[in-house]
């Protein structure tokens, strides 16, 4: 792949290279800034782009901000954003688009190095990874009449592991259920919330859109 990573902090920024290098990936623009970023994206088109929320001046949402408007001029530039925090609205503003390539991932979590790289290309094939603290947090502000109520515990589990980026099979594993159970849990998850083929995108990448919209909406 072809990596652009956006951290304003060297060591980190250095490590991420590294890291990535270390699995046979390129990195082809390392910044330390939002506007540097949208031209690294401009620039070289990479694979993924690897974003820290908070860039300066401010250190508050440039590195969002600045991936949102890569991707805008370069379409589908999958992003994956590291965060200090849980910044519950902005995994939900990256997949508005609901065409996926898109992760949100916590550093101080971020603990396995090969597990991080897998989570990357995930990402870069256009798939979802969403850590599972920002995944806790925004289920535990669901609505009273939020649709997704329709839906019974196993499934919001199902729904959950989703979000993180989780195959059918990884998914049976983690619930030591069969295979043929998660399947049959995600087709009546796609059924209760209006998702089918005729929709169109990826419907898992749909079905985590239309519960991160819901949460995002509560806020």
């Amino acid at each position: 792949m072809r990596v652009v990573i956006a951290e304003d902090l060297v060591l980190l920024r250095d490590g991420l290279g590294r890291l990535l290098a270390a699995h046979g990936h390129e990195v082809v623009a390392a910044v330390g800034d939002g506007p540097a970023l949208v031209e690294a994206v401009l620039e070289h088109r990479p694979d993924i782009a690897i974003v820290d929320v908070r860039l300066p001046p401010s250190q508050r949402d440039e590195g969002l901000r600045a991936a949102l408007e890569a991707r805008s001029r370069v379409p589908g530039t999958p992003v994956l954003v590291l965060s200090q925090y849980v910044e519950e609205s902005y995994a939900a503003e990256l997949l508005a688009d609901g065409t996926g390539a898109v992760g949100y991932l916590l550093k101080d979590r971020v603990a396995d190095p090969t597990d991080f790289v897998a989570k990357v290309t995930r990402v870069a094939e256009g798939g979802t990874a969403i850590d599972q603290e920002v995944v806790s947090q925004l289920l535990a502000r669901r609505r009273a009449d939020d649709p997704l109520e329709e839906l019974t515990p196993r499934e919001r589990e199902v729904l959950e592991f989703m979000a993180q980026g989780l195959s059918n099979a990884a998914i049976a594993q983690r619930m030591v259920v069969t295979a043929g159970a998660v399947e049959k849990h995600v087709t009546n998850i796609f059924g209760k919330l209006g998702l089918h083929t005729a929709a169109g995108g990826n419907l898992r990448v749909l079905a985590v859109l239309a519960w991160l919209r819901r949460q995002d909406a509560t806020a």
